[in-house]
C-alpha cells in the first residue's frame, strides 16, 4: 500500500515514533473542510454567476480573487492530511474526501500521494533536490548548471503545479512508454537511486492506479471546463486564480527543504508565522517536526514544538515562513 511503501524503509534517523498517541481533531478538520468546500463552490459556481448576471464593481474583483487564493494552503493541507491518513478516522471517508479535494485542485490524488510519501522516505536524495545546481564534486558543466537553474526557477514560478496537473497524461500513454519516461525523469543517482527509480517505475505501470488517475483526471477536466463555461468572458479571472494557486503550491513545496544540508535533522526546517497563518497553513511551517513524526495530525505539532523535553535539538524556528519563501530565489549550490 502507499503508506507502507513510504514508511517501510524510512531512515530511523529522521522518522521517529511520536512521544504520545494523538487522536485526529475531527472538529477542526470538519470545520476546515466545510470552509474549503464552501469557498470552492463559490469560486467555481457562485462567483462567475455574480460576475455574469448580477454585476460586480471592478474594484471588488481583485480583492475577492485574492481571498479565494488565500485558502489554497488550507486546501492543500487537507489533501496532505488525507495522504497521511489523518484527515478523518474512517479510512473510506479519508480516501474519498481526500480524492474529492484533489480533483477540485486538479491534482491526481494517487500520484501526488505516492510522490509525497516517497519524498518522506527519500528526503533530499538526488531526485529530490531541485535547488541544487552543482554535484558534490563541483564538476557539473556550465551548460548543465545553467539548465538546472532555469528549470528550478520555472518550477518555483508555478512549474511544479503545472507538472502535477499534466501527470495524468502518463496514465493515458501505453504503460511501457510511461515507465520509460518516468525512469529517465527520476534517474538512478545516489546510493538509493536504483531503489527510488524502481519504485517510481512500478507505480507508473500499475494498472489499478493508472485507471484511477484517468478517472480522476476526467472528473477534474469536466469540473473545470464547466466552471470556465460559467465564467464566460471572465474566464481569464478563473485562469489567474488557478495560476496563483499553483504558484503558492510550487513555492511552498520545497520551502522547508531549500538549501538544507543532509546532516540536518529531518533534512527540513521549522519556521515562524503569526497565529492566524498557523491554521491557514495547517502548521506546514513546522515541517521538520512533521518529517520526524509523520503519523501525528497537524493539530498536534504546536504542542510538540513547545514541549522542550520531547522536541529534538535543532527544531527551534527562527526564520519567518514568508521571508524564507522569497529566499528560495537565491541561487543555491551543493548539499552535503
Amino acid at each position: 500500500m502507499d503508506r507502507q511503501t513510504a514508511t517501510a524503509g524510512a531512515d530511523a534517523t529522521f522518522e521517529q515514533r511520536p512521544p504520545r498517541r494523538v487522536a485526529i481533531d475531527r472538529v477542526a478538520n470538519v470545520a476546515l473542510l466545510a470552509l474549503v468546500f464552501a469557498v470552492l463552490l463559490f469560486q467555481l459556481f457562485g462567483w462567475p454567476l455574480l460576475l455574469a448576471y448580477v454585476g460586480v464593481a471592478w474594484w471588488i474583483v481583485a480583492p475577492v480573487t485574492m481571498l479565494l487564493v488565500v485558502l489554497s494552503p488550507t486546501h492543500w493541507g487537507l489533501i496532505h492530511e488525507a495522504i497521511h491518513g489523518q484527515l478523518l478516522p474512517r479510512h473510506r471517508w479519508n480516501e474519498a474526501v481526500g480524492r474529492l479535494l484533489a480533483i477540485a485542485f486538479m491534482l491526481p490524488f494517487d500520484a501526488v500521494r505516492f510522490g509525497h510519501l516517497m519524498h518522506h522516505r527519500f528526503t533530499r536524495e538526488p531526485y529530490d533536490r531541485p535547488d541544487v545546481f552543482d554535484d558534490a564534486t563541483g564538476h557539473t558543466s556550465s551548460t548543465s548548471s545553467t539548465w538546472r537553474a532555469v528549470s528550478y526557477y520555472v518550477r518555483l514560478l508555478g512549474g511544479l503545479y503545472l507538472a502535477e496537473v499534466m501527470l495524468p497524461i502518463l496514465a493515458y500513454l501505453p504503460a511501457d512508454v510511461a515507465c520509460r519516461l518516468v525512469s529517465r525523469s527520476v534517474g538512478a543517482e545516489g546510493p538509493v537511486g536504483t531503489d527510488v527509480q524502481r519504485l517510481f517505475v512500478a507505480f507508473a505501470g500499475d494498472p489499478a492506479r493508472r485507471a484511477r488517475i484517468r478517472r480522476d483526471a476526467a472528473l477534474s477536466l469536466a469540473l473545470h471546463a464547466f466552471a470556465f463555461h460559467l465564467y464566460g468572458e471572465w474566464w481569464p479571472l478563473l485562469l489567474a486564480t488557478m495560476y496563483l494557486r499553483g504558484l503558492w503550491l510550487s513555492l511552498a513545496d520545497n520551502l522547508p527543504h531549500y538549501d538544507v544540508p543532509l546532516d540536518v535533522s529531518g533534512r527540513a526546517r521549522n519556521f515562524r508565522v503569526p497565529r492566524f497563518w498557523q491554521a491557514v497553513l495547517m502548521n506546514h511551517h513546522l515541517h521538520q517536526l512533521h518529517h520526524r513524526y509523520p503519523t501525528l495530525p497537524w493539530t498536534a505539532l504546536p504542542a510538540l514544538a513547545d514541549d522542550h523535553a520531547a522536541t529534538p535539538p535543532g527544531t527551534a524556528a527562527h526564520t519567518h515562513y514568508f521571508r524564507a519563501a522569497l529566499r528560495q530565489f537565491r541561487r543555491s549550490g551543493r548539499v552535503g
